[in-house]
């Protein structure tokens, strides 16, 4: 299988019920009516909760913009996290009721998401060289958001552009390195 690439814009962005923002969703796989895991870019317009997922575990990172402050409310009270274009993304459960407030204007945020039982996942943030192994066969995706890419996996080299995502399920004991100013490295194992 070779790389996958998604381009932000070429995606129509899809309003929100609540008219708080748009989504623009960049793959669901194996499909959009029943995925196991998803990858989603939202563009928030105002503060307001985040829709309920059941059985979902949801990765947060914010792309763009001044940063959100989310309300989670877990057992044993409120847990509050500010994040920002720096910050490292926020693994939490998606059927907490959450309330994401913005700290100054709007702000665009990615989103993975991973039907519990059937699919784990990882995103991290990637400001220079990484360099890693896989230890399991994996869905390996590089998000390109402020600057270009750079991502080789064994002799293939993928410059990935501004505003892209790129994604190939990769075997065990693959190598793959990214290098990239501001991109998210995240891996999915079904």
């Amino acid at each position: 299988m070779s790389w996958q690439l998604v381009h932000l814009a070429d995606v129509p962005p899809t309003p929100w019920k609540n008219g708080g923002g748009t989504t623009r969703e960049l793959v669901a796989w194996p499909n959009a009516a029943d995925w196991v895991w998803r990858l989603s870019v939202a563009e928030v317009a105002s503060s307001g909760p985040f829709s309920k997922f059941d059985g979902v575990q949801r990765w947060f990172a914010v792309l763009a913009g001044a940063g959100v402050r989310l309300h989670l409310q877990a057992p044993g009270g409120v847990q509050t996290h500010d994040l920002t274009v720096r910050s490292a993304p926020l693994c939490f459960d998606g059927a907490v009721p959450t309330q994401c407030d913005l700290l100054d204007g709007p702000t665009q945020d990615f989103n993975l998401m991973l039907r519990q039982g059937k699919a784990t996942g990882l995103v991290q943030r990637i400001t220079g060289s990484f360099r890693v192994a896989i230890d399991a066969p994996k869905i390996i995706a590089v998000c390109a958001y402020s600057a270009g890419a750079t991502v080789q996996f064994g002799t293939e080299i993928l410059q990935l552009p501004l505003g892209s995502l790129a994604w190939q399920a990769l075997p065990a004991g693959a190598q793959v390195q990214v290098d990239g100013v501001d991109a998210l490295y995240l891996e999915i194992h079904v």
